[in-house]
């Protein structure tokens, strides 16, 4: 269903621009890192594009040729996971009822991806009781046992510490690497580095700089991106 065009896109809340005459083009291959400070609006554009708001002005599209059968092809993930009350194995069968995969086909994906993901045993469980590094494999596991052509992940380790985020981020490249499209959100320059191949940095609510990271990071080009290196640019 790529490529996803936005054409000047605006969100507007009480008269405030959350986001500002976007346009960009998402197309298939490199994991796609939205960077900016807090109050940027890369959690709302995160949402536009995956349809969870609806702009008040210009347009997003899905050009590819299954656009139509857009909706079962993209998943999100958002920093604190929606669990249901159920085991963690139970969980992921579920979301693949809804999907319509085959009844005798929902266990065995759901215990692979499980097990991708080390939370085989753990299967059991109520996903509720599980840490919140272990509600947020499993809210991974869940999306890549679809099989989506995008995934985008809304900064999917703000709340983790540095082991879980480690574990994070290694799911996140092996997603990537089943041929998923990722687009996520984050404020973790290092994670930026790590995770991403293009950066497109926000701020006010503006796209001011789209780069591939090596250049984002050794010479951006805006003064707004390079005080958010810096750690200068303040919230907004």
């Amino acid at each position: 269903m790529l490529p996803l065009a936005l054409e000047n896109v605006s969100f507007t809340i009480g008269g405030k621009a959350i986001i500002d005459r976007i346009s960009a083009e998402f197309g298939v291959g490199p994991r796609t890192a939205i960077l900016g400070p807090n109050g940027a609006g890369k959690s709302v554009l995160m949402r536009l594009c995956h349809g969870l708001l609806k702009p008040t002005t210009g347009s997003i599209v899905w050009r590819g040729p299954n656009a139509p059968d857009g909706n079962r092809r993209q998943a999100m993930v958002f920093q604190r996971p929606v669990m249901l009350r159920r085991s963690a194995l139970a969980n992921i069968v579920y979301a693949l009822k809804l999907a319509g995969v085959p009844p005798g086909e929902r266990e065995p994906r759901a215990l692979d991806v499980l097990d991708a993901v080390d939370l085989l045993p753990l299967a059991h469980r109520p996903a509720r009781v599980l840490s919140g590094g272990e509600q947020q494999k499993l809210a991974l596991a869940r999306v890549w046992a679809l099989g989506p052509e995008v995934l985008f992940l809304d900064e999917p380790t703000a709340n983790l510490d540095p082991g879980a985020t480690r574990d994070i981020e290694a799911i996140i490249a092996a997603i990537h690497a089943t041929g998923t499209k990722i687009i996520m959100n984050t404020h973790n320059l290092g994670q930026a580095r790590r995770l991403g191949d293009e950066i497109v940095f926000l701020y006010g609510g503006r796209l001011i700089e789209r780069a591939l990271v090596a250049d984002f990071f050794a010479a951006p080009v805006s003064a707004e991106a390079r005080q958010f290196i810096r750690g200068e640019l303040p919230w907004q």
